[in-house]
């Protein structure tokens, strides 16, 4: 044996994912809090943005695209918005529930709350899980953890290599 341990995984399935989304529901309601749209941070927050847009009966969905992460452990130097950039205006004067999977170090969910700073009333946030580090400190969390997490829709690889062929 080496001693060298394998990093610690936490394994989400789609049951337990349906069990969060309803549970981060309840939160939002219970608090109070009536967000007149729900913004998504894709890709892994489209789930959760679907999930809660039912669960609260909000029908104004919206996605942010941002790249952060390029593998596991491995991420740019900042989070990057990329086109189709949001306007503003669809945005002006609303109650914002922004959505993802996981605030890791949270630098994401800074970019996309200061996006909304100062142009909606009132915005807050909402993950599956947070992460101690996170520099964002989310209103509605269903775990925390200091593990990495293993999502169902990113767990196995691509059906297609989208720089040529089918993945194997």
């Amino acid at each position: 044996m080496s001693g060298v341990t394998a990093p610690e995984r936490e394994t989400l399935t789609y049951e337990m994912f349906g069990t969060a989304g309803r549970d981060l529901a309840q939160q939002v309601a219970d608090d109070g809090f009536e967000p007149d749209l729900i913004l998504a941070i894709a890709r892994g927050g489209l789930f959760l943005g679907g999930a809660l847009g039912y669960a609260l009966d909000v029908k104004n969905l919206f996605v942010m695209n941002v790249e952060f992460y390029t593998g596991v452990d491995e991420r740019l130097e900042l989070p990057v918005m990329l086109p189709p950039n949001l306007d503003r205006v669809d945005l002006t004067g609303a109650n914002v529930l922004i959505a993802d999977d996981v605030a890791d170090t949270g630098k994401t969910l800074e970019l996309v709350r200061d996006f909304c700073t100062g142009y909606v009333a009132e915005v807050r946030s909402a993950v599956v899980y947070e992460k101690p580090r996170s520099v964002v400190k989310c209103d509605y969390v269903w775990r925390r953890t200091d593990a990495w997490i293993d999502f169902p829709w990113s767990v196995q690889p691509p059906v297609v290599n989208r720089r040529g062929g089918l993945a194997h």
